[in-house]
């Protein structure tokens, strides 16, 4: 019995040092968010990130392209402004918490993307968040799981095989 105490406790220790835990949470997010982000930022774009299109419009701003039906001409300043932040965001968080590059920041700025996200499809879209203690899993559990994923590595960084660890970023 001693022996079995003794090789979980040194399996355990093992593990705890950090490295499988970061290590696998990054490559989870490369596997089920990497691609949902990326390919979402580029249905907003025409060609270039400084070009909007009519599904950018619609998705950040349903309410006010349903208004100006889908014409990017009535786009104002500040939602042209919140479509290009957004979109980057997109291309570049995901990239850096791939990489292992700012990882803590770049989840951080995840974790506050999968917000607004999650605020502008219950508002603007209507979508029903469902509840957590209901049996059927809907949009909160989805995003709860996505920002529990960003959590780990903000909390434990991006681990060994990353570019944080070459350039000894924390």
């Amino acid at each position: 019995m001693m022996t079995l105490i003794s090789t979980h406790n040194t399996i355990a220790a093992r593990l705890e040092r950090g490295w499988l835990v970061p290590t696998l949470a990054r490559l989870l997010f490369l596997l089920v968010l990497f691609f949902y982000f990326w390919n979402s930022a580029m249905l907003k774009i025409d060609g270039s990130v400084f070009t909007p299109t009519a599904g950018a419009f619609a998705q950040i701003f349903p309410k006010s392209a349903e208004a100006a039906m889908y014409d990017l001409g009535k786009l104002g300043v500040l939602q042209r402004l919140v479509i290009f932040a957004g979109t980057l965001a997109e291309f570049i968080l995901p990239v850096l918490i791939v990489v292992g590059l700012l990882t803590r920041l770049a989840a951080l700025g995840m974790i506050g993307f999968i917000l607004v996200q999650t605020l502008v499809d219950v508002t603007g879209h209507g979508i029903n968040p469902g509840s957590f203690l209901d049996s059927a899993q809907g949009l909160a559990d989805q995003r709860a799981m996505w920002i529990f994923l960003c959590l780990v590595l903000l909390v434990q960084g991006a681990g060994p095989i990353s570019l944080d660890r070459v350039f000894r970023l924390k």
